[in-house]
């Protein structure tokens, strides 16, 4: 959605097995400046959930713009990328992200990642450790960690059920006042922070064709895993951010994670009064705590 995009920034597409992905960079001024194309590249990814897409990092990546190559993509289901109707598995985030890594950058990169996103990445780097030169994570969770389900907010046997899905998903995330509703009830602390561009952005995600299968993918659990299996194994260093006040993963559940793999996990910082999109709610924050990393 690039009206939704800062100044300056635009949008590239590379192909993947899957599809196209849309991602945004600097394009014009003022970040077009002589040899800004061998600026290291950035990488923020968005979380899942509907209407999610790049946006949700929209106001945090201009602040590292002169320092850094920008690259913030719509993941495969979601934003302006394809959304090819099929039964979304972790393997399709796990290859598609990994592709698009590869064209777009050298490696080793930075990345700058959230929620259930960011547990995928914390298993790329697991995989592939050669691709990543450090991980900036909020609230990283695979919404099954030490083996309790933390996502799920429907019962699965009414997900499952068709017709049914498409109007949970019409009714939930197709229209201005259940967007509203749920980024003020479930991703926001203080809903005065929450402004009409965010709703519109998240709504014009949740409308594009085919969105509905990557959501309701997510939805029914089929992309949860138990990040906690998985933390003790890596090697990258990473940085955590978690919102104190974050539904479904809570505070304690990021504290109880860092503490698996103390020697990676460099710091855990937890960001007063936010929920699980700090980087939406208060981003000076968050662009001040990676700078401080960066």
């Amino acid at each position: 959605m690039l009206q939704f995009q800062p100044p300056g920034f635009g949008h590239q597409v590379v192909q993947t097995s899957l599809g196209k992905i849309v991602y945004y960079t600097q394009t014009t001024e003022p970040w077009l400046i002589a040899g800004s194309e061998n600026l290291p590249p950035l990488i923020f990814l968005h979380n899942f959930g509907g209407g999610a897409s790049a946006y949700e990092w929209s106001k945090v990546y201009p602040a590292f713009a002169t320092n850094y190559r920008i690259l913030a993509p719509d993941l495969i289901g979601w934003g302006e990328s394809d959304h090819p109707v099929r039964d979304y598995q972790i393997n399709d985030y796990l290859s598609t992200i990994t592709e698009f890594i590869k064209l777009t950058c050298y490696s080793p990169v930075k990345v700058v990642a959230s929620s259930l996103t960011a547990a995928l990445i914390i298993r790329l780097a697991i995989q592939q450790p050669d691709l990543f030169a450090s991980l900036f994570i909020v609230c990283p969770s695979g919404f099954n960690d030490f083996a309790q389900s933390s996502g799920r907010r429907l019962p699965l046997q009414l997900i499952n059920t068709p017709l049914l899905d498409n109007l949970i998903y019409a009714l939930g995330a197709e229209n201005e006042v259940a967007v509203r509703n749920f980024l003020e009830n479930f991703l926001f602390v203080k809903s005065q922070r929450l402004t009409p561009e965010m709703v519109e952005a998240y709504l014009a995600s949740a409308q594009q064709p085919n969105a509905k299968f990557s959501a309701l993918a997510f939805l029914r659990g089929q992309l949860y895993f138990d990040l906690s299996l998985y933390l003790p194994q890596l090697i990258t260093p990473t940085v955590i951010l978690w919102g104190q006040k974050a539904q479904f993963t809570t505070v304690e559940l990021g504290q109880r994670l860092a503490k698996i793999n103390p020697d990676t996990v460099k710091n855990l910082h937890i960001i007063p009064e936010t929920g699980i999109l700090p980087h939406l709610e208060m981003p000076e924050v968050v662009i001040d705590l990676l700078q401080r990393y960066l």
